[in-house]
């Protein structure tokens, strides 16, 4: 293996490690308005050095580099690969920052949930209920002022705090 092969994988090398700096959300030469990205995007930056450098040790060894212009032509190589794979990490990152997502649910959204009781619901305790809260089952405290066997349908009436409701019991619907 060249020295030059040797040069091109440690800046591929050098590139995988911007790319783990790139996922904990740094950027470089952030400039301009804070909510926009820099000229220079931390992943822009791993992706061309890291396709640069591997591309590059691929050319090298294929072409045997050993004098100056082998050299340099590999590095053409590795530019050749870095440019669109840079243009390619930063679309994909920014696609990714700016993906669109529902709301939080809150406990505003239990209100008026249907669900099954768990743990029996006394007349003066509490008792334990499942409902889907965003399409995910939440199991939570529940009061009732009548009780209300397990495994009967209920109906949130009131979000007392985020684990807590008050339910009333329903006929089954089918």
């Amino acid at each position: 293996m060249s020295t030059a092969t040797v040069a091109f994988l440690i800046l591929g090398g050098l590139g995988v490690a911007v790319l783990a700096l790139g996922l904990l959300g740094g950027e470089l030469l952030h400039i301009g308005h804070p909510d926009v990205d820099g000229p220079v995007s931390v992943e822009a930056v791993a992706g061309f050095t890291g396709a640069f450098g591997f591309a590059g040790a691929i050319a090298s060894e294929l072409l045997g580099a050993r004098t100056p212009g082998l050299i340099a032509a590999a590095a053409g190589v590795g530019v050749l690969a870095a440019a669109p794979t840079a243009w390619l990490a930063l679309r994909l990152a920014r696609a990714a920052r700016n993906m669109p997502t529902d709301a939080t649910p809150t406990r505003n959204d239990l209100v008026g949930s249907l669900g099954v009781v768990v743990t029996p619901i006394s007349a003066t305790g509490y008792g334990e209920v499942r409902v889907r809260l965003g399409g995910q089952p939440v199991k939570l405290y529940a009061r009732s002022s009548a009780p209300i066997a397990a495994g009967a349908q209920i109906f949130v009436v009131e979000a007392v705090s985020d684990t807590s409701v008050i339910v009333e019991e329903t006929q089954h619907v089918r």
